[in-house]
């Protein structure tokens, strides 16, 4: 069952058809003890209803945090020592990959992020951007994975490969995070085989597509969890974006009104236009 937060309220799709969720509060619905249960409940007495246009679809996101983990993908690893190499971070990010703490930093608040079918931003001093497709974990504020979206982590190449210590200006700025378009609420991990697939749209044309299993992430998302959870409380739950395995070439950047087109096997589709 997919869950999703509208102007309208609240909805959940199963097999096709939507219904209604009588609980105006996205918090409280992250929050339940038994979210899945609940839900299935509200679907055997509610009647199906028309479900929300998409251009009524809001990010799936209230009050929680968004987080994110680095290198987690080879790939990744690769990217950041080859951008960073001039600057000497390049040691930095092989340390990481294979070190047993993860790389874990703060992505953003509600205010910041996108919902599907908006606009995400490019900063304006960076040269050098790229979205960064992730499947991003839905986490209660017991620290146990209750659902899964698409997290798109918007990243300055240039800014972060100038020096490691600017992360987080290469990270976290307005519209830099966008997740949707619903969340996947599901008890039982992902499937190794499942995909992420990333299409970027320039003038109407694929400009850059690529796709990859999650079975190339390095990293066990409860693992990413217990760190995260570590000395840290989150009242409301918090999303973690896993990191990325798709990486365009150095070549390509985003420029405006390009189209970034994110994928993930049985969660959905999240489209958003840069600024």
């Amino acid at each position: 069952m997919i869950l999703y937060r509208a102007v309208q309220g609240h909805f959940v799709e199963h097999n096709g058809s939507y219904y209604p969720i009588d609980e105006p509060s996205f918090g409280n619905l992250v929050a339940h003890e038994d979210l899945q249960g609940y839900l299935f409940a509200i679907m055997k007495k509610t009647s199906p209803t028309r479900p929300p246009e998409p251009s009524a679809i809001l990010a799936p996101i209230e009050h929680q945090e968004v987080w994110a983990a680095g290198v987690t993908y080879y790939n990744s690893r690769r990217a950041r020592i080859a951008e960073s190499k001039d600057a000497g971070g390049g040691d930095f990010y092989d340390r990481v990959y294979s070190a047993e703490r993860p790389e874990l930093f703060f992505k953003a608040v509600a205010h910041r992020v996108a919902g599907p079918n908006t606009s995400v931003k490019i900063r304006r001093d960076a040269t050098w951007s790229v979205p960064e497709p992730e499947l991003t974990l839905l986490i209660n504020p017991r620290a146990k994975i209750i659902g899964y979206t698409i997290g798109n982590d918007m990243s300055s190449r240039d800014i972060e490969g100038a020096n490691p210590l600017y992360l987080p200006q290469a990270k976290v700025y307005d519209r830099s995070c966008a997740l949707g378009p619903g969340v996947l609420i599901q008890s039982t991990p992902m499937g190794k085989s499942t995909q992420i697939h990333l299409d970027i749209l320039r003038s109407g044309h694929s400009h850059f597509a690529a796709s990859v299993a999650i079975s190339e992430l390095k990293r066990d998302p409860l693992t990413l969890v217990e760190y995260l959870f570590r000395d840290q409380t989150f009242p409301h739950g918090c999303f973690l974006l896993t990191g990325t395995g798709l990486v365009p070439p150095d070549s390509f950047t985003l420029q405006s009104k390009d189209e970034i087109r994110i994928s993930i096997d049985t969660i959905g589709t999240l489209v958003n236009e840069v600024a």
